[in-house]
């Protein structure tokens, strides 16, 4: 009995060890066999080096400028009555700007529309007057002196009222000019008169600046101004605002230049829709030179910076490789670049500011 106990108690003893192994091992994370895996590929976009012939480009600085700056002045004389503007103030076309005391001139009107009255009448008579002495004329009935005198009357007070009627529209065109108007829509840069103030003949009431379009001069040396071609593109940066740059074409290449400095003034104008364009703002205006050269261009977006330097990635072999370029230039979107590239190399253009040299990548139809 004792013997059949033991060996049902071993074989317990040993069904229990073998499940607790099996349970413990199962539990126990597989053994790698492998190598270790690393982060996935990384999803990029490609876009291929072309090689094309490009012009030199050249940047310099230039000054914005309002397309038209007018000091607004009064035709007439007068004491200032009203003045509605002030510095900074947009202002319409036609708008008010000030207007002078015109009572004199309305008095003035109102005694010479009396006038023109008396002569209308005086005139009409005259007529009938004429009229009764020609019939009387042709009958030989009065002396031909009386119908001269008459005739000489009627024509007398005939010019008396087309100059009473010239005086009408003179007092009623000054007091027009009473009330100065607005030339253009644009800002009001400053302010010249005050009410009460007098001004006289020709007098400057405000300064007012139009800024729908802005005009850029850029002195150019001698050496690049002959390179340039009227009405070439241009591309303007005004920093300040954004780093975009603006496209625009050259409005004229100066013929009078500067002795001193050998440079010549050109003018570039650009549409300035939100007014975000101030006069007197610094601008870096990019010339393309009528010379032509052949030149690795990639898309901007392909470019990037690492500290001071530029570099773009290469992909070859699914992997990420770095090459440092120096920029030539713009040109619509594209960068001309000097650098260890070949036409027809993909560069990547999206996904690429994150690589790392060597990086895995997977090329996005």
């Amino acid at each position: 009995m004792l013997k059949y106990n033991s060996k049902t108690s071993f074989c317990r003893y040993f069904l229990m060890t073998a499940a607790v192994f099996f349970i413990t091992a199962s539990t126990l994370p597989a053994q790698d066999n492998g190598k270790k895996k690393g982060p996935p590929p990384v999803p990029v976009r490609v876009a291929a080096v072309e090689k094309k012939m490009v012009s030199d480009q050249i940047s310099l600085i230039g000054t914005s400028e309002a397309i038209a700056t007018s000091t607004v002045a009064a035709e007439v004389s007068g004491v200032v009555e009203y003045f509605p503007v002030e510095e900074g103030r947009f202002v319409k076309k036609g708008e008010l700007l000030v207007r002078l005391r015109s009572t004199n001139l309305k008095l003035r009107l109102k005694g010479a529309i009396a006038a023109k009255e008396t002569i209308k009448a005086n005139l009409q008579n005259a007529e009938k007057e004429l009229n009764r002495l020609s019939k009387l004329k042709k009958t030989n009935s009065i002396a031909e002196t009386k119908y001269d005198n008459a005739l000489y009357t009627h024509r007398a007070l005939s010019q008396v009222l087309l100059r009473s009627k010239a005086e009408i529209e003179q007092l009623e065109y000054e007091i027009k000019q009473k009330k100065v108007l607005a030339p253009f829509s644009g800002f009001v840069s400053k302010e010249h008169t005050q009410v009460g103030e007098w001004i006289k003949i020709g007098g400057p009431v405000v300064t007012l600046l139009n800024l729908s379009q802005i005009e850029i001069t850029v002195d150019v040396p001698e050496r690049y101004s002959v390179l340039l071609a009227p009405e070439s593109e241009v591309k303007v940066v005004i920093k300040s605002i954004s780093n975009d740059p603006f496209p625009s074409k050259i409005y004229a290449v100066l013929p009078q230049g500067d002795p001193d400095s050998r440079t010549f003034p050109v003018r570039i104008r650009l549409d300035n829709p939100n007014v975000k364009i101030k006069s007197g703002m610094e601008a870096v205006v990019t010339f393309n030179l009528a010379n032509k050269k052949s030149a690795l261009l990639i898309p901007k977006d392909s470019v990037v910076t690492a500290g001071n330097n530029k570099l773009v990635f290469l992909v070859a072999d699914g992997k990420a490789i770095p090459v440092n370029v120096k920029i030539l230039g713009y040109y619509d979107g594209n960068v001309a670049v000097q650098g260890n590239l070949k036409p027809g190399a993909p560069v990547v253009i999206r996904g690429n500011e994150r690589l790392r040299p060597g990086q895995a990548v997977t090329v996005l139809k």
